[in-house]
């Protein structure tokens, strides 16, 4: 692209802007601009990852359960211990 061109790319832009800015100062002005998806909390983000790493841990444990054909009541015992030692918070 040649510098002409690029300064009349450039000048399109830029009245479009200006155009966009002066429709907004309008009082009566119900212009439709998009804002995109809504924005979620940083809280509400990590409750979500929080929440579906440990549905991940489950099923992984799951698997393993049934892998290994441990019952439930051995593994809770394991974890119980495991906590007692300091080895899992």
């Amino acid at each position: 692209m040649d510098e002409r061109e690029k300064l009349r790319k450039f000048r399109e832009l830029d009245d479009a802007f200006a155009e966009a800015l002066r429709e907004l100062e309008k009082p009566d002005s119900r212009l439709d601009i998009p804002t995109g998806p809504p924005v979620r909390s940083l809280e509400e983000r990590e409750a979500e990852e929080a929440q579906q790493r440990q549905q991940a841990f489950e099923q992984r444990l799951k698997s393993l359960m049934s892998e290994y054909a441990q019952p439930r009541e051995s593994v809770a015992a394991l974890l119980r211990t495991m906590k007692t030692l300091g080895h899992i918070a």
